[in-house]
């Protein structure tokens, strides 16, 4: 059994181990993250473009001082020439030819990035995605404008977005003629993001912006329930190995001290092994035959032997190297493993004293001191391991 717990030590920790870098990997999959500004290798593709609402007769004017995809760097400036003011300065999603794609964000739930502006102001995030909900093949609709507010100042400041909250501008649900109360969309079809002037920034004022470090970040739940069945279905494996593994052993044991035990089975017959000393004969023959009497003593032997108690002792000590208490009890419990083992309609109490224990928890006490397991597991491991009669089990429940 200490064999069958090293490895099953082994196993255990081998499990550990692996469980805890699979947990890693998918604790640190389930946070994904890209870096849009600088682009990471992986994240959607874009280039940047201004807007303005020069189209509809504004005079608002946006220049972007850096094209490269490092930073956002940009100068603009709100004329109130056109009631509904525009200057923007966006990331536009391209496919591999460069051309205006969409991208799929809906794993993100989170956007980051750093900024400073001057003066202070009032910005705009706009994220900017087609809504195939109404969209049609033939109709030329608006795309859906998603937006949030955050604010900046002279001193660089760490800003982070929730994806999931943003507003849908309500001029949108009357050109898609769609219900205002409809507030749902995902970020599955993203066109580009915007950055620019809001409403409460100030007018014929030029404004600088500089954004840096743009980051989506998102949580994917698939990881952690992939995690959940691993972690399930392998300690449930090792739990059904380990109970399985454990049982064999312990039957293997059963057997093993079973046979370990014959010897003393064949000092219950030695009428059939005849010794040149006829008082050591006579008194292993008595102690033999009469081992089931509950009240067979050391005294008992010499009234029926006719030897005294030091000759006893030292007969059972030559010939087995034990005591009288030790040998008679070892006679006792082997017998006792022998009847639970062949007559599966006794009870324990019936074992008991049918091998000389009148006493039931006497008996149970000593079985378990000597076996390391109740009478009651032993006849259970002897069923399983189908074991032959006469023989016992000492270490069947000790480790």
């Amino acid at each position: 059994m200490q064999e069958f717990y090293r490895k099953a030590l082994v196993a255990f920790v081998l499990l550990l181990s692996a469980d805890a870098l699979i947990a890693c990997f998918c604790v640190y999959q389930s946070y994904p993250s890209t870096s849009l500004m600088p682009r990471e290798k992986g994240a959607p593709r874009w280039h940047l473009a201004a807007f303005t609402d020069a189209a509809y007769g504004g005079a608002s004017t946006v220049r972007i001082e850096d094209s490269a995809q490092q930073s956002l760097r940009f100068d603009f400036r709100v004329s109130r020439a056109s009631s509904y003011p525009m200057a923007f300065a966006a990331l536009l999603i391209d496919d591999a030819d460069g051309k205006p794609a969409s991208a799929d964000l809906s794993k993100y739930s989170t956007a980051t990035f750093s900024v400073k502006c001057a003066p202070a102001n009032s910005l705009l995030f706009i994220v900017t995605m087609i809504d195939e909900a109404v969209a049609k093949p033939d109709a030329q609709l608006p795309n859906m404008p998603a937006t949030t507010f955050f604010s900046c100042n002279e001193q660089e400041r760490a800003v982070a977005l929730d994806l999931t909250r943003l507003s849908i501008q309500q001029w949108w649900y009357q050109a898609v003629h769609v219900d205002i109360s409809r507030q749902a969309y995902k970020l599955d079809h993203v066109m580009r993001l915007e950055f620019g002037a809001s409403q409460h920034s100030p007018a014929e004022l030029d404004s600088h912006v500089e954004i840096r470090d743009l980051t989506l970040h998102g949580r994917d739940y698939r990881y952690i329930v992939a995690l959940a069945a691993v972690l399930a279905l392998s300690w449930s494996g090792f739990g059904i190995w380990f109970f399985r593994a454990q049982s064999r052993a312990l039957i293997a044991k059963l057997d093993s001290r079973r046979k370990k035990d014959l010897p003393f089975v064949a000092y219950r017959k030695l009428t059939l092994e005849p010794f040149q000393d006829e008082e050591k004969a006579a008194i292993l023959r008595f102690i033999a035959t009469n081992y089931t009497n509950s009240g067979l003593d050391l005294d008992g032997v010499a009234v029926g032997t006719g030897a005294n108690r030091n000759k006893i002792n030292e007969v059972l000590k030559a010939e087995l190297g034990m005591t009288f208490t030790t040998y008679l009890n070892k006679l006792r419990l082997t017998e006792a493993t022998r009847l639970l083992t062949d007559k599966a309609s006794a009870t324990v109490a019936e074992v008991g004293r049918s091998v000389g224990y009148a006493n039931g928890s006497y008996f149970i006490k000593l079985f378990k001191e000597e076996y390391g397991c109740t009478p009651k597991v032993f006849r259970t491991l002897a069923t399983q391991a189908g074991a032959p009669a006469q023989q016992s089990a000492d270490e069947t429940c000790r480790p």
